[in-house]
């Protein structure tokens, strides 16, 4: 039966680069330079990963000191944010102004 479809098939039906019975994609010299460059960079990832750049001992704690800076540099910047504090004197001071009678 796929035979015969083959054979007396003129083309293929709808649409001819999606679906179950699809135009096959030629395959370029181009498109076998970019997955050579593609596969070659993936295998020196995999070189550079494979290899560590510490040991352990030197790995324990060695961001210490900038995640400590780091987080007083957050603090810092939400400490600047918040307003100042308000004090009831200050805004009640006005009303020392109209006393006459406790002097």
């Amino acid at each position: 039966m796929f035979l015969t479809l083959a054979l007396l098939r003129k083309g293929i039906p709808g649409k001819q680069w999606i679906g179950k019975y699809r135009r096959p994609r030629v395959v370029t010299w181009q498109m076998k330079r970019n997955m050579i460059k593609r596969l070659e960079q993936e295998a020196e990832n995999e070189y550079w990963i494979s290899r560590p750049f510490m040991t352990l001992e030197q790995e324990r704690g060695h961001a210490a000191q900038r995640r400590e800076w780091m987080w007083l540099q957050i603090k810092d910047a939400r400490q600047a944010k918040f307003p100042e504090h308000k004090y009831i004197a200050d805004q009640l001071n006005h009303l020392k102004i109209t006393k006459t009678w406790s002097s």
